[in-house]
Formats: structure tokens, sequence, C-alpha cells
């Protein structure tokens, strides 16, 4: 929002009524308003509070595509920011906005910063999260790398794979669970054993609910299916919440051909050479080309 005429002329009046406000949007689509004055504002169907939440320190913004970056100091609060979320990873990569305000027409307000969180750190009952500028989303690496392998996300845009159609996942509430990870189905029937194996466990309900774990190991048993996640969830998963499982893609060629009928969305290159063709010498008969590493 640009700067307004009467907010310019407020700021220059000398005697100013203004305060700071932050906005925080979740990937689950919570959204969290804080401010450092002593009453709640409310402006853009926020309920901005003044009792509880972050305040922001060492902002350093520049021009051109330098990152900006702050850091914003809170402390952990049952009816704000709770420690739970937190370890559970739902302020992860969350959308931050901060305005300056003037409190007394909120009308008058000023977009100071616009990003994301980064790293969180927490001790003695606080925590400091790192934000990270708009121009952030510029220092990633960019081309593209030629392997065997498909390096697409199954279900991605690049892949293009509708994980919602028949046969390709299935919703049901968790029967056994022990140390976080390893769960037990007696009535999970109708997929291949490994089906989900290097798939998708995301939680729709309970204490869980939108937290995903990767499968490690998916076995087929005389009394049913054990499913183990590569690590326990960040938060509680009990008996009878409810789960999606989805299958899983190893990132072969075959496996997209076979197993999902996807082989023209394929990005990956199967018959690049192995790299022991560079120390190849020249042989009489057969093949020389790398192919003990093209399979």
């Amino acid at each position: 929002m640009a700067l307004s005429v009467d907010f310019k002329a407020h700021l220059a009046s000398g005697a100013t009524s203004v305060c700071r406000c932050w906005a925080l949007t979740r990937r689950d689509g919570v959204v969290l308003g804080f401010t450092d004055h002593d009453v709640a504002l409310n402006f853009d169907g926020i309920a901005f509070v003044a009792d509880s939440g972050m305040s922001a320190r060492a902002l350093e913004q520049t021009t051109g595509l330098a990152v900006d970056n702050s850091e914003a100091l809170g402390i952990l609060s049952h009816s704000a920011v709770t420690e739970a979320d937190v370890l559970a990873g739902r302020y992860d990569g969350a959308q931050v906005q901060a305005w300056l305000v003037n409190w007394a027409d909120t009308g008058q307000r000023m977009v100071q910063f616009g990003g994301t969180i980064g790293e969180i750190q927490r001790s003695a009952g606080a925590f400091q999260a790192e934000l990270r500028g708009l121009t952030e989303a510029l220092n990633q690496p960019q081309g593209r790398v030629y392997q065997k392998s498909c390096p697409a996300v199954l279900g991605d845009a690049r892949c293009g794979f509708d994980l919602a159609q028949a046969g390709y996942g299935t919703s049901l509430p968790v029967e056994s669970i022990s140390d976080g990870k390893a769960l037990h189905f007696a009535a999970l029937s109708g997929f291949e054993d490994r089906w989900f194996e290097r798939g998708r466990l995301v939680v729709e309900s309970g204490a869980a609910a939108g937290l995903t774990g990767i499968v490690k190991n998916d076995r087929l048993t005389d009394v049913g299916r054990d499913i183990e996640l590569w690590q326990a969830l960040r938060a509680d998963l009990a008996v009878g919440d409810m789960v999606r499982l989805e299958a899983g893609c190893d990132k072969r060629a075959d496996t997209c051909r076979l197993k999902f009928s996807n082989l023209l969305n394929f990005r990956g290159f199967p018959t690049l050479p192995g790299e022991d063709w560079q120390i190849s010498v020249p042989k009489r008969d057969g093949v020389n080309d790398g192919g003990s590493l093209n399979s």
C-alpha cells in the first residue's frame, strides 16, 4: 500500500500516533495478527491482538535484489503462538506482512515488510524466528539437473499425475501406532505389497492434522499391513485419527510407465550413460558405454 497523503502529513506533523502490526498466515490457512500497541486493532479483516505474539527487531531492508531480513522475538503463549504448533512445523514457511499504522485511524498505514518465516530457534519458553524478505525467492538455484531419475514430486505440476483417482490413495482411521511412526492396519487391502513405499501419509484429523510423513516401508503381513514412516510426525498421532495414504514412486522410468501410466511426463533421462564411460577403453566385442550403471 502506498503512503497516503493523510498518513504522510501525519508523520510530518511531529506528533504521531503510530504503532506496528504484524499478520502471520500459516500454510494451513490460520491467520494471526499482533501489534505493539496497548490495545487491539482491526483492519483487512484481521484482529491484531496486543497482549501476546511477536515483536520485530533488527529489521534490515535494502534496494535492488539484496535479501531483506529481520528477526521476530516472541513468548510462546497458549492463546497465540503455542510451543506445540512451533514444534509441529506449522509456522515453517508462513507468510508474514508488517505495517506501520496510525492507531487513531487504521486506514492510514504503510506496508513495511513482506516475506516468510525462515529458521526458528527455541529456548527458555521463547522463540526467535528469522524473517526472510520477498527477494529470498530469487536466491534459489536455477536450471535443470540431468539425471536418470525423475526430479519431479509425484502429483506436482511437473509430474501431472492426479493422486485423487481411484487406486492411488485411501483414507482410513489409525488402528495402531508405536514410536510415533510404526502403524498397523488390519483391514487395509486392495493394494499390492510396497504400494505406498516412498509415498505420503497425510494426517486429516486430530492433533497432527495437516502434517505429512514419508513412508519408509510398506509390508503386507498375515494379519494386515504394516506402514513405517522415515521419522515420527512432530505432533501426536492417535488411534482413531484419520489419515490418507498415497501411492509411492521410486522415480524410475519403468515405475512411471507401469505403475502410473505417466511416462510422457517423466522428467528424468533413463538412458544417460554412467560415469564409468569416462575411463572406458576400446573393446573388440560387446557394449562399452557405461552400461553397468544404466539400469
